[in-house]
């Protein structure tokens, strides 16, 4: 190669003319020894490591069909009649049914204790089932005592846990069930999430765990 200031013949590889002393323009530095050549390649991400503690799953849930729930309605109402037999029996007596029946009444005038009684038994048994279904299924258990015994839980439409206004709703919601002559409650068997009228009007579902 010659040098292109003066033209003197300059060997391979030499940084500067030996005769000028002209920088040649095709002269590089050779990298120290031990230096890391720097890549010029796009760098490659590696996908994150998979962790290796097992990663929750989601739970298998179906919706519950009329007769799980029918099951349910059956192990609720023996409960049910037990605790209310406890609760009005001492009423009974405090108010004097057993004597108002050994007077043997006769005129209408002489059933009014009686209605009256029957009028406080009704709100009790009422006040009864509606803090029964609504405080438990607005609980952790999101169930009845009927309902955990068949592995039944009450969800929303998402699947999570109503609250007791809704858990409210949905028990008042039932005698509307109920005076459709039933059919309000047969709807569990054949609608597409298994609700019944007043799921549907409560914005609820009825799970099975599986």
């Amino acid at each position: 190669m010659y040098c292109s200031k003066c033209g003197a013949n300059v060997s391979e590889g030499a940084a500067f003319c030996s005769a000028c002393g002209q920088p040649m323009a095709t002269s590089f530095s050779a990298p120290p020894a031990g230096a890391v050549p720097i890549s010029t390649a796009p760098p490659v991400y590696a996908p994150p490591a998979q962790p290796s503690w097992p990663v929750p799953t989601a739970r298998a849930v179906a919706y519950a069909g009329f007769w799980l729930r029918f099951v349910a309605w059956i192990i609720d109402r023996i409960v049910l009649q037990f605790a209310g037999g406890i609760l009005t029996l001492p009423l009974a007596g405090s108010i004097g049914i057993r004597e108002l029946m050994r007077t043997h009444p006769s005129s209408p005038e002489d059933f009014i204790p009686l209605i009256a009684t029957m009028r406080k038994f009704f709100l009790i048994i009422l006040v009864l089932e509606w803090l029964y279904y609504a405080l438990l299924e607005s609980s952790v258990w999101q169930a009845t005592l009927g309902k955990k015994a068949l592995g039944l839980e009450v969800t929303d439409l998402a699947g999570a846990r109503v609250s007791f206004g809704r858990a409210t709703g949905r028990y008042f919601a039932r005698y509307i069930s109920f005076f459709t002559l039933g059919i309000g409650y047969l709807m569990a068997g054949f609608t597409e999430k298994k609700q019944a009228l007043h799921d549907m009007i409560a914005g609820t579902l009825v799970i099975r765990k599986l």
